[in-house]
């Protein structure tokens, strides 16, 4: 099947690439409409309805219409000279809501790009009073806007707003501040806009700068980008409408990440494709490019496919998660995956049959074989010292290890304080209101009792004792729908909903005053951004105890059958668990100990130990094949592992490098800094620590005997594949990767 795909991509490489240009064009254009459309930001939607806060929003939206897709922000007004509010100036801010209640907001549209691929988020918001200050030195406003605050459209609606509403009320002598999810999403994105571009020109450039250093070739350098980022157009328009056949909805973080994802793995990918397709053009001159490209597609298409379906597998294990947002990530990244394997199978070998020899110029590298070089001299090193490698390896990974003492997870939403707008707003209601008015944990009470319906009398012992609840600042008014069968009694509390101090106050105390005062005939639940976050740490804990052990079983499956041993694949697993342990302790030391965060985001664990182990397995399988390949050619064990480091170190390297800027481009979108370290810094562990060093330096250890029960036989011709053929020099043997 593999041979198939590469050797007719090989044999009509320009239909291939025709195909793959049309299917890039069309998928690419159509991807962010379909991504807006299948992208949900209700983090509490993820949680299955057995969960408390769920519960609530499923009330929430049945019982109070409360839109699922709404956004609010909360519009602070006071008057510019600092005085108190009059109540003239309140019914002038009054009047003045009025009158952007019923102004449309017209969304600001890109001259770039055709205008119906955009979808219209065009609206008029819904604007209501909310609050005033106690000292009155201000008022609130509750201003909802219907969309996804990650789509771009929705952010340009509410900038159109916001500048709407600071000039308006400014007419009118009144200063405004804006806070909520949305207004610090823009504000964030904002702020870091230019450090975006300038982060993401900057890794691009050095992934171009490192492939023109490694083949000293332009094309080699810029042609596979574009060929990736095809790709990966592809594989995104595919998600997003797999996605929607399948109705399934994806988190506001899953593009960036599988763009993110796919960039570094297809890079990979290609990278052992041109290594391999340069060193075949250097060993046998007088063979034509395009069979030497057929050839070595068919070759490497073998690694390629086994390294994407580890990938593949380890995120499949997603699917048994209880948590919407862990089962939506793991098949959105497998189709993903996929798409970049069929690209990788196809496109890339056809690329390298169109292009042929002038892949590489203007280097004349072809033209000689290259001299043993640092290469080398590292295999040698790491085999003629193999214990104090292997010592030093472990130690380093166990000093990094010890960082996860005291790790706490951080089920926050980003970082609160003066350092955007919508912060210092926030902060400036907070210090006359409770923390919590902009963001309220709510009761929502439902009747079981038939026909009997609610009275805000009946609920007061409720209302009365959630008042007393330490920590709980103010308790609205009770609230009830209709037909008054479902009621909603808002809670303010004092501290900041997104600190794990809100989180405990919801799980704890306000859920115990729920159960013993809760009136008989009627059911309650807690909801509200605390209430889904400390649901959200239940269902996390629940899931990592069933993924973790059944996605290692598979990675331990996979190397059984692709290395035909049984303590080779234990050894292999046992390096890339003590590479996940090491990046998550220094991801622990740097952002929990040393910059003092509340801990490490709670994505952090399932998503590091998925793609560090993974990719990490993907690296061993490569330097653990052409060990044995190595070892299956006549001389001792350790010369063996030698040249097979030799051999695979360039490529390991270098794609171990581009895979880390890859992920290194997470930093530039706010709230990724902690997994844009991580998953750099995993993956560089992952490739120069335990792929070059560790394996090899167990492998010269244990010699053939890696291999038990099957011991690779050497042979007088080497591996089967080249026993048609006389032995080579070593400096001739066409490397596997």
């Amino acid at each position: 099947m593999i041979r198939a795909l590469t050797g007719y991509s090989t044999r009509h490489p320009w239909k291939v690439i025709a195909l793959w240009a049309v299917l890039g064009v069309v998928l690419s254009a159509l991807a962010p409409t379909l991504i807006a459309r299948v992208t949900q930001h209700q983090t509490g939607d993820f949680l299955p309805r057995s969960y408390d806060s769920a519960a609530a929003l499923h009330i929430a939206e049945e019982q109070f219409g409360v839109n699922p897709d709404a956004t609010t922000v909360t519009v602070l007004v006071a008057r510019s000279d600092g005085r108190a509010l009059s109540t003239a100036d309140q019914k002038r801010v009054e009047a003045e809501a009025a009158k952007l209640g019923q102004r449309r907001v017209i969304m600001p549209r890109e001259d770039d790009g055709p205008q119906f691929l955009v979808p219209d988020r065009s609206q008029t918001p819904r604007i209501a009073p909310a609050m005033t200050a106690p000292d009155r030195s201000f008022e609130l406003l509750s201003v909802q806007l219907t969309g996804n605050p990650s789509d771009k459209g929705v952010q340009g609606v509410y900038r159109a707003f916001r500048d709407a509403a600071r000039t308006q009320f400014s007419e009118a002598g009144m200063r405004t501040g804006f806070t909520g999810g949305l207004a610090d999403t823009v504000d964030t994105t904002d702020a870091h806009e230019t450090a975006a571009k300038i982060g993401g020109a900057l890794v691009m450039g050095f992934i171009v700068l490192l492939n023109v250093l490694v083949f000293r070739s332009a094309l080699a350098a810029l042609l596979p980008l574009l060929a990736v980022a095809m790709i990966g157009g592809v594989a995104m328009g595919t998600v997003a409408g797999a996605a929607m056949l399948a109705g399934r909805k994806l988190d506001a973080s899953t593009p960036n990440l599988i763009n993110v994802v796919l960039l570094g793995i297809g890079i990979d990918y290609l990278l052992f494709l041109l290594f391999r397709f340069r060193e075949q053009l250097r060993n046998r001159p007088e063979q034509s490019a395009r069979e030497a490209a057929e050839q070595v597609s068919g070759r490497v298409g073998t690694a390629i496919t086994s390294a994407a379906l580890t990938i593949v597998a380890a995120f499949a294990t997603l699917g048994l998660a209880t948590f919407g947002q862990f089962r939506s990530l793991g098949p959105a990244i497998a189709v993903a995956v996929l798409v970049m394997l069929l690209g990788s199978l196809t496109l890339l070998p056809a690329l390298l049959a169109a292009a042929g020899r002038k892949m590489f110029w203007p280097s004349r590298t072809l033209r000689h074989k290259p001299s043993e070089g640092r290469a080398a001299r590292f295999g040698a090193l790491v085999t003629r010292r193999p214990l104090t490698m292997l010592t030093a390896s472990v130690a380093l990974l166990a000093t990094l290890t010890a960082g996860l003492t005291g790790i706490r997870m951080d089920y926050g939403r980003g970082d609160s304080g003066d350092r955007t707008p919508a912060g210092a707003t926030a902060a400036e209601i907070s210090r006359t209101l409770p923390a919590g008015v902009s963001d309220p944990t709510s009761v929502f009470v439902n009747a079981t009792d038939g026909d009997r319906p609610l009275t805000t009398a009946r609920l007061d012992g409720l209302s009365h004792a959630l008042a007393q609840v330490d920590g709980v600042g103010q308790v609205g008014r009770t609230i009830l729908n209709k037909d008054r069968h479902a009621a909603r009694i808002d809670l303010y509390p004092t501290a900041d909903p997104q600190s794990q101090q809100a989180r405990d106050l919801a799980s704890g105390p306000i859920r115990d005053a729920v159960a013993q005062h809760t009136p008989a005939g009627t059911t309650a639940h807690v909801g509200g951004t605390a209430a889904v976050f400390a649901d959200i740490s239940t269902a996390v804990d629940h899931d990592l105890k069933i993924v973790f052990p059944v996605a290692a079983a598979l990675i331990a499956l996979i190397l059984l059958l692709l290395l035909r041993s049984l303590l080779a694949p234990v050894a292999l697993l046992l390096s890339v668990g003590l590479g996940f342990a090491a990046t998550l302790g220094a991801a622990t030391l740097l952002f929990q100990h040393g910059l003092g965060k509340p801990g490490v985001n709670f994505t952090l664990p399932l998503v590091l130990f998925l793609f560090v182990v993974a990719l990490g397995t993907d690296y061993n399988i490569l330097i653990a094949d052409r060990i044995r390949e190595e070892m299956q050619r006549p001389g001792p064990a350790r010369t063996a592992v030698a040249r097979a480091v030799r051999h695979t170190t360039p490529a390991i390297a270098t794609a171990g490098l581009v895979l880390a800027g890859s992920f290194a481009t997470l930093a530039t979108t706010p709230g990724n800094e902690q997994i844009a370290f991580a998953m750099a810094l995993g993956i560089m562990l992952s490739a120069l620590v335990l792929s070059l060093v560790l394996v090899p330096a167990l492998a010269a250890l244990l010699g053939r005997s890696i291999w038990w029960p099957f011991h690779p036989k050497p042979t007088m011709g080497g591996h089967p594949q080249h026993q048609a053929h006389a032995p080579a020099p070593e400096s001739d043997q066409v490397t596997a990767y």
